[in-house]
Order: C-alpha cells, then structure tokens, then sequence
C-alpha cells in the first residue's frame, strides 16, 4: 500500500495495485459518464499527481500517465480529452486563486464543461504580448470587447481561456489580465474560417460588450501573462498527447466516452497530415515504384533520422515531467523538430510524386493524402508559437545569448504606435 504520510516515495507497482483494487470496486460501466468521473475526482485518481485539496493523491508526477494508461487497461475511463484538461486546468492549478480553483476545476475534469483558447489577435500576429482586446472593470464584471483568431473548437466550447488588456499604461507584457470567459452569452460570436485544405477546425471571434465575473481573473489581475506563459508551455506538448483507446465493452460510461473523444478529435482530423505523414513515406515510396531509387532512399533515411531524434526529445520531455518537472526548453525543442520533421515529410513525399502530388480525389498519390499535406505542413511552423518565436525562446532564456532588441519593452502600451 502507498504510505499516506509520504506519498512521494511510492513506486509504480504500489500505484498499480491499489489503483486496480479501488477499480475492482468502484468501476460500473453502466453509470453515467460524469458521475464516474465525479467519483475518480473525489478519490483523487483523476489527477494523482495534484494536492490532494485540489483532487489529487499528492503521488510524483509520472502517477499522472501511469493513471491515465491503466485505467484504459482496466477497461475504465480517466480525465476528459481537450484543452480544458490538458491547458486551463494546469494552468489554474498553478496560479489559481483557491475559489476559483475550487469553482472550475470539477468541471473541467468530469468533462461537464468544455474550453477553448482565446489568445491570437489579427492585430498582434505572432507577437502575442501586442493584444489590444480590452476588459475593463464595471461594479462586479469585466467588460470585454475586441476580436480573436485561430481559436480550436471555439463554436461548441463553454467557456475560454482570455486574454485581455486591462492596463494600457505600462509596458504591454504587465497590463494583461488572464479571465476564464463564459462562451455561451450574447457578446460572443464565433464564425468558423475555411481552410484551404478544406477543412474548417479553427475559428475567430468577435467579443461585444461580452461579461466576465470580476472574479474569474486566473492569477492576478494585470499579471496574465505569467499564467499565458504557464498555458503556452503546456500547449507545445499538446500535439503530442494521443486518443485514448477505450475498450469495445458495452456500457454507457464508454460508449459517452468514446462519442466525446469523436466530437473532439474529428476537429484533429487534418493534423497528422500537418505533422507530414513521415510514416507514409516508405509506403508511397513503393507504391510509386521508386523505393530502389538512391536519391529518394537517401532522402527518406535522411527523414526518419530526424524523426527518431525528436522522438527521443520527445521522450526526454516525457520523463522529466514524471519525475515532477514543469515543461521547460524541450517544448520549444520539440516544437521546432516537429515543424522541421514536418517540412522535410513535405519535401520527400513531393519527391516521390512529382507534380501529380498536387492532384485530389481517389486517384492521386494515396487517395489525396499527399496533397493535403502539401497544402497543411505550412501550419506546423505557426501553430503553438510560430518557429522564429521558439528560437528566441531557446537563444535567450536556455542559452543565455543577447536578447533581440525591442523598442516597446518598457514603453506604455497606449504609446506605441497605431495600438491602444
């Protein structure tokens, strides 16, 4: 049994053995979906790894994983896929405040409600600090107006992850406030964007006058982007976490589970398209007949190399977070491996199709597959912090080298040129 008054020191076969023991007689596969999950929370299995007055078992941080992975073994059902576990919820473990922790962490991990991520400006680009959306204070709610872009699953989230201008007199990084904005009222409107790989996943977003309750400020007010930051570190890894494989067994438990993960996924359905199918190169390779050719041999021992690098970062990054560390440069590593492993799946596949990689439809090169990677790899490089950002991360803040010069660092927001 783990040793209550130091559960830090407990090993994976203890965490395994009670945790099949509470399943054995807990799991009811009959049960509502929420009200499974609600019991998972209250037992602290949900997030093993938090304090336990925050839903957790206070275990090391590999507990998380190893949670998450044997309860699909057991033929259980853990934590909801989608950002609301996976980004706002850290994100409010780590900077709170304790009532709203209180408030919205439940429902974020019995899936009761869902998130989505308003960050991206069409004014700001890549320089994400450079937000003009604005909420200011009126009696006991934050008014906000402004617009957002690129914003994933907007049009069916209940509520999101904002950031807004509360300050416009200091310098734009300390005038930010972090909100948790209730989607589903008037001032919200959402248009979904077409693609031009023909898929519409992302969103933008006009805010009118739309409310937030003047508590629902996620760390301090003026200091958002400590918390930005927070979300932004685990957003990197985001790509990288898999759908769950539930079992086949009937129930009703499962079969909520199974629809959810559906609905979230089929917004993902084009990123592995995006990531540049490098598990597609060797069979497109020899279904165009070119697999004994040298130069194309070269270029794809060239890819999968890369590939198996990142993969090992990948990994990397994996084990320091279970040994309880905080995403930290490897995000940004990875993140940059992945948009080079990405272009360089591009190019191969482009190699081995020819123009005829640029065709549609049932009968080009793997039923159309190549082109829409084609037309989606671009996206890597911009998607979770664009490639330039991640470089200036890693060349200042992990190698310690000159910090790139920036004329609005310590002016006041309202003063720089054609914002505020």
């Amino acid at each position: 049994m783990i040793d209550r008054s130091d559960p830090t020191e407990a090993t994976p076969e203890q965490v395994r053995s009670e945790l099949a023991a509470w399943v054995s007689q807990h799991w009811d596969p009959d049960r509502p979906l929420r009200d499974w999950r609600a019991q998972l929370l209250d037992a602290g299995w949900a997030v093993p790894s938090w304090p336990p007055r925050w839903h957790g078992r206070g275990l090391p941080g590999w507990a998380d994983e190893l949670v998450a992975s044997e309860l699909l073994a057991l033929g259980a059902v853990g934590v909801p896929v989608g950002s609301g576990s996976w980004l706002a919820a850290p994100t409010i473990l780590a900077h709170g405040p304790d009532e709203l922790r209180e408030r919205l962490l439940p429902p974020i991990l019995t899936g009761a409600e869902t998130w989505c991520q308003l960050f991206s400006e069409p004014g700001a680009g890549s320089d994400l600090a450079g937000l003009s959306t604005t909420a200011v204070l009126d009696g006991d709610t934050w008014v906000v107006n402004g617009q957002k872009v690129w914003n994933t699953s907007a049009h069916h989230a209940d509520m999101a992850m904002l950031l807004a201008r509360t300050d416009s007199s200091v310098p734009k990084h300390q005038g930010i406030t972090y909100l948790a904005l209730p989607m589903r009222q008037p001032g919200v409107e959402v248009r979904q964007l077409r693609q031009m790989n023909f898929h519409a996943s992302f969103n933008e977003v006009f805010l009118t006058d739309a409310r937030v309750p003047a508590e629902n400020v996620i760390g301090t007010v003026g200091q958002g982007w400590a918390a930005a930051l927070t979300t932004l570190s685990y957003e990197r890894r985001f790509a990288a976490l898999r759908r769950p494989s539930y079992s086949p067994a009937p129930g009703r438990a499962l079969a909520e589970a199974r629809a959810e993960a559906e609905r979230h996924f089929a917004t993902y359905s084009w990123y592995p398209q995006r990531a540049g199918r490098p598990d597609l190169v060797v069979e497109h390779a020899r279904m165009a007949g070119v697999s004994t050719d040298p130069v194309i041999r070269q270029a794809i021992a060239r890819l999968l190399t890369l590939q198996r690098v990142s993969a090992w970062t990948a990994e990397r990054a994996r084990q320091a977070r279970a040994r309880g560390a905080r995403p930290g440069a490897e995000g940004s590593i990875g993140k940059l491996a992945a948009s080079n492993v990405a272009r360089e799946s591009a190019r191969v596949h482009a190699m081995i199709a020819g123009a005829a990689g640029l065709l549609t439809g049932p009968d080009s090169a793997l039923g159309g597959v190549v082109a829409e990677v084609l037309m989606s790899v671009p996206g890597q490089s911009i998607a979770g912090g664009t490639d330039e950002i991640q470089k200036n991360i890693l060349a200042e803040r992990v190698l310690g080298l000159p910090g790139e010069i920036r004329v609005d660092r310590n002016v006041p927001f309202r003063e720089i040129s054609g914002r505020g």
